[in-house]
């Protein structure tokens, strides 16, 4: 499976966003993975849908939405609205996640369910055949920049052979401290999409850094 590098906005410079975001497709970027905050399931703050649809028209990249937040069912249809191709849904808020996965692909968009680093794999097991990604949090969610917890390769391992024991070819999704040291480790364990904040942006030049990613993930 092809590796798709996601830079994620919440590292880039606020101020200059279209320039950041251009700067990331330029180097190869696939996508663009947007952090939706709420500040109650997570400590922090971020943006909303009017910031995602100034995103979208910056940028000709498919847009990844992840909803940080704690009633993702009310916000779905504008966040998809706004743009977002893929919008991915934290477990640990949602008592009816087949529905919310089944109403995200009635309004058009990919359907994909996240982890936390302490919430097990068989949280998901009901819904494997039906998620589009999953996501697999290899940080506690809420800030970028944050270090890249080991024990995550062994949870996108056992992600990926739950999504193969139930025969869906869905790709795994890892986002928290994915960089130049880890990324190659992260592929090999059976991830496919990358997310990258602080790795892309952080240094200047974001063209160049989406590169080096790729170049080091060996795909």
């Amino acid at each position: 499976m092809s590796v798709q590098l996601a830079p994620s906005i919440l590292s880039a410079d606020f101020g200059h966003l279209a320039r950041d975001i251009a700067a990331a497709e330029a180097g190869g970027a696939d996508l663009i993975h947007v952090d939706v905050m709420d500040g109650h399931f997570v400590p922090n703050i971020t943006i909303g849908p009017p910031v995602v649809r100034a995103v979208k028209r910056a940028t000709s990249l498919p847009l990844d939405v992840h909803l940080m937040i704690s009633d993702p069912d009310r916000y779905l249809e504008a966040f998809v609205d706004a743009g977002a191709s893929m919008l991915s849904v934290h477990v640990e808020v949602l008592p009816h996640l087949h529905r919310t996965i089944g109403a995200i692909r009635t309004l058009g968009a990919k359907a994909g369910v996240v982890l936390n680093p302490s919430t097990p794999v068989a949280t998901i097991e009901e819904v494997a055949a039906d998620v589009d990604f999953v996501l697999v949090m290899s940080v506690n969610p809420g800030f970028g920049g944050q270090r890249f917890i080991p024990a995550s390769l062994d949870k996108i391992r056992r992600v990926r052979a739950l999504l193969d024991r139930v025969g869906n070819p869905a790709p795994v999704e890892v986002d928290g401290g994915v960089d130049l040291q880890t990324i190659a480790a992260v592929v090999k364990a059976g991830a496919s999409i990358l997310v990258a904040g602080q790795a892309v942006f952080g240094g200047g030049d974001p063209t160049g850094a989406v590169r080096a990613l790729r170049e080091a993930a060996g795909r």
